[in-house]
């Protein structure tokens, strides 16, 4: 047996050490190790020595921060980002070869540095040392470095930290070192050395310059690149795309990967939260530092179904919580868990133990970050978590997240890169794609370190190789060491429009192309970017003949199937039309008749936000005093009656609603503030008083009821109601059935009077109104189903009662306006049926809530533009717009 000759290849960065490690198994070079000089040192220097890694150092400052003293830093020990900053700062201090603790009488603030180096030296585990130690014991063991290392070549190396300077001397007498620079640049202080340099002419590479309209459409150009460079039988592991700061663009890279279909290795890895773990761990930080909601809680539990407390429920149990409700308070929470039965639950079993547990695990916050990540996740996603623990506060663990990142899985050898230029400088292939060469992004400036200043310790002395200078010789080394094609790219503006400078290392690269965005690109890197470039064939696309015909009929002055004509008696249309309406359902038929359609033939609703209002909107605070009312009216009723009730009597019982329905409100609906909030209740009980008290019109012995319900609509309470609530109520002549509830009924107690009131918790009209351009058709249609219901021998009267002033606006002849609303009605069911689903008066408003389905400013131009063909087409039904 033949035992291979022990060498060692040093070699810097993950993708040079794959692709060396790779080379080395095809050449056969047994016995070869390749490895970075720190594992070489690491290796010479024997036993259970190694280097103190990043997850490690942090975990060893976030246990040693709080009880080591750090002087003026003191104060800002515990903020977000002083993990970082000291991590940082032992690290240039470690790289640069300084012996902190032989400066600490120098300076306060590296006396305090030094305290917390040897703090941390003490919380790592044992054998986990700097480089000045492993550097130390390296060469007290330099005469075993042939026997364990070998004869020793240093490849794509540049620059190498001073604290391993010592010891490659060192090493130059007892084995022999060859620094292999090739066409790169060889740093000055390697001529007082014994190490052999050997160089190589540098490569004379292709080069173009391009400018892209933003840093995104320079990604876009580079796939593109890519694509045709595969396509062109160029393999994969020749192509890279570089930049020296890749976090600009690595969002753009990760949707165009995907879109692209391309193996596109991220070298320096993706951020976590791009993964589905990342996002389960980020959901479970947002509850962490936000605080429990609904909203969030669903998020989590989308993403964690099969972990945690999660995995015992039953599927489909998210709906046992009330879709409007914020739940951002433990009180919202424990009073929906309270009122939950078996029944609420898919499987009708109990489920409320298990889900407390959860809601009472999230609540404790950031104080049980560690503890709440065990309960709820599991696999990587915990790893994650337990990993964003180390490197800074549970507190601001949301942010810690988004700077974390992983390997993509993809392999590098065989893949197209993109990568760091650093990497690109070790690792050199054969297509060579630079981005953001723009000034002040490539090369970037120098900054102090955060800890220890410039008067403190001189920049370069703590950073000997500073960011900007390593960014220009990545740069020339690309260049030097790149064998067929480098194109140069910059973009001429950032993405909020301003205009970028060149980069001072294109200076003498000759003249630059200028590619505009909407170009036809040469060589397309999708499906969708093929159809983009090619307009006549995506012209033939049914999706954009459909598009293209909408746009030009939005631009016409008549009206068109994009405005809502369709075919007469539509199925749909008829069915919609056939259903029982509403108040605002017909009101909605006559001022909108395409959002009528859109609403309920095709389901379509506005989104409701879970998250806590800073005000109620107008519709919130209705709701509000209507069921302060309500609920305040059932109780004088089942007392005295609110005929026989006293101011005092009315003000109690409006405060217990109130009370109630706050509490009702707060499990159920979105709260803002709790100042706001409290003003809002004030308000309400004040208007809920005044409507109750309001008396111009008395019935002798009246029995009030509130949320009256018709037509067969279910009672929302227990309460009595005048009638059976499920008998039909049709409007004669229309074809419509109509059903609701009526806000307050009085009847009076020989049961031959009875009074419709409707609450309008806004400001009063100017002067009186009858349909206000078919706006207002409460009064008329609820008297009409009361008197339906009721008899023909009950006089009904008819008002709105707006409680804010208070004004109680008398309908004057009921019957007169029922036979008008009924011949606008019947119009419009006609004209509907016929086809006419268009715009009308509401259209586009400000309180059209599906205005976001129109063109863009649709009030001022697509309406404008259609409504005297709309209003020509619909006829009769135009009439009740302009109706008093």
């Amino acid at each position: 047996m033949t035992i291979a000759h022990r060498s060692t290849l040093v070699v810097h960065g993950r993708l040079a050490m794959r692709e060396s490690r790779l080379a080395a198994g095809r050449g056969g070079r047994h016995g070869l190790q390749i490895m970075s000089f720190e594992q070489a040192a690491v290796r010479l220097a024997g036993g259970f020595v190694r280097p103190i890694d990043d997850e490690s150092l942090r975990a060893a400052i976030q246990a040693a921060l709080p009880t080591t003293p750090m002087g003026e830093l003191e104060s800002i020990k515990a903020l977000p980002g002083m993990i970082d900053a000291a991590t940082d700062t032992l690290h240039k201090a470690w790289r640069a070869g300084i012996d902190l603790a032989a400066h600490a009488a120098d300076h306060p603030r590296l006396g305090a540095i030094a305290r917390l180096e040897a703090a941390v030296l003490d919380q790592l585990p044992f054998g986990m040392m700097r480089p000045l130690d492993i550097v130390s014991a390296a060469t007290n063991r330099i005469g075993h470095a042939s026997a364990v290392l070998g004869p020793m070549e240093i490849v794509g190396l540049t620059e190498l930290s001073p604290c391993w300077r010592p010891l490659l001397q060192a090493l130059t007498t007892h084995i022999p070192v060859q620094w292999t620079a090739g066409p790169r640049s060889v740093p000055a202080w390697l001529d007082s050395t014994s190490v052999t340099v050997t160089r190589a002419p540098a490569q004379e590479p292709g080069i173009s310059a391009v400018s892209a309209a933003t840093a995104y459409h320079e990604a876009i150009e580079a796939m593109r690149w890519a694509r045709n460079l595969l396509a062109s039988g160029v393999s994969p592991s020749e192509i890279a795309i570089a930049t020296a700061s890749p976090a600009d663009y690595d969002d753009h890279f990760l949707a165009l990967r995907a879109d692209a279909n391309i193996d596109l290795h991220f070298v320096h890895g993706v951020r976590t939260v791009t993964t589905r773990e990342g996002q389960a761990a980020a959901a479970l930080a947002d509850i962490v530092v936000q605080g429990l909601s609904q909203s969030r809680l669903r998020r989590l539990a989308a993403l964690c179904r099969d972990s945690g407390p999660f995995e015992t429920l039953p599927e489909g149990w998210l709906r046992v919580l009330p879709t409007d409700a914020p739940l951002s308070t433990p009180g919202a929470w424990n009073r929906l868990l309270a009122r939950l039965t078996p029944e609420d639950w898919p499987d009708g079993a109990d489920h409320v133990p298990a889900l407390r547990t959860a809601v009472d695990t999230l609540a404790k916050g950031s104080d049980a970050a560690s503890e709440i990540g065990d309960a709820f996740l599991k696999g990587r996603a915990l790893a994650i978590w337990r990993k964003v623990l180390l490197a800074g506060p549970a507190a601001s663990i949301d942010a810690t997240l988004e700077t974390l990142k992983q390997d993509d899985g993809l392999e590098a050898c065989v893949c197209v890169a993109w990568m760091p230029a650093s990497a690109l400088a070790a690792s050199p292939r054969r297509f060579v794609r630079l981005l953001g060469l723009n000034s002040s992004r490539w090369p970037r400036g120098i900054a102090e370190d955060r800890l220890i200043p410039d008067h403190i310790i001189p920049t370069p002395v703590l950073d000997p190789l500073p960011v900007n200078l390593a960014d220009r010789r990545d740069f020339e080394t690309i260049i030097a060491t790149t064998a067929d094609t480098v194109v140069l790219s910059r973009a001429r503006r950032d993405s909020d429009g301003r205009l970028l400078g060149r980069s001072p290392l294109l200076a003498g690269r000759g003249d630059e192309t200028y590619l505009r965005r909407n170009a036809t690109p040469a060589h397309a890197f999708s499906e969708t970017d093929r159809l983009m470039a090619r307009p006549q064939e995506f012209a033939a696309d049914p999706q954009a003949v459909g598009a293209q015909g909408c746009w030009r009929d939005w631009r016409r002055a008549e009206v068109t199937p994009h405005d809502g004509l369709v075919r007469a008696d539509h199925p749909l249309v008829l069915a919609i039309l056939g259903r029982t309406q509403s108040a605002s359902s017909l009101r909605r038929l006559l001022r909108n008749p395409l959002s009528f359609v859109w609403v309920y033939a095709f389901g379509w609703r506005e989104p409701q936000s879970s998250a806590e209002p800073l005000v109620l909107d107008a519709l919130g605070i209705g709701d509000l005093v209507h069921m302060v009312l309500d609920r305040a009216l059932r109780d004088l009723e089942t007392g005295g009656g609110l005929a026989s009730a006293d101011t005092e009597t009315i003000e109690a019982a409006v405060a217990r609603a109130a009370q109630a329905v706050a509490a009702d409100w707060e499990s159920e609906r979105p709260v803002p503030p709790s100042v706001i909030w409290g003003r809002t209740l004030d308000d309400a009980r004040v208007m809920a008083g005044r409507a109750l008290s309001y008396g111009d019109e008395i019935l002798p012995g009246a029995r009030a009821f509130g949320e009256v319900p018709f037509g067969g609509l279910e009672p929302k309470s227990d309460a009595e109601t005048p009638w059976d609530a499920s008998t039909p109520v049709t409007i004669p002549d229309t074809g419509f059935s109509i059903a609701g509830y009526i806000d307050r009924l009085d009847i009076s107690g020989d049961g031959k009077r009875a009074l419709v009131r409707d609450y309008k918790t806004g400001r009063p009209p100017r002067g009186e109104i009858r349909l206000n351009g078919g706006r207002e058709l409460q009064r008329c249609l609820y008297a009409f189903a009361v008197k339906a219901l009721l008899g023909d021998d009950v006089a009904i009267s008819a008002s709105l009662l707006y409680p804010r002033e208070p004004v109680d606006l008398q309908l004057d002849d009921p019957e007169a306006v029922l036979a008008e609303i009924t011949g606008y009605l019947r119009a419009a069911r006609m004209s509907l049926a016929g086809g006419a689903a268009l715009p009308g008066p509401d259209t586009g408003g400000d309180y059209d809530d599906l205005a976001f389905a129109l063109p863009a400013n649709a009030s001022a131009t697509y309406c404008k533009r259609k409504m005297p063909a709309a209003t020509e087409r619909l006829g009769e039904v135009a009439q009740v717009w302009e109706a008093e």
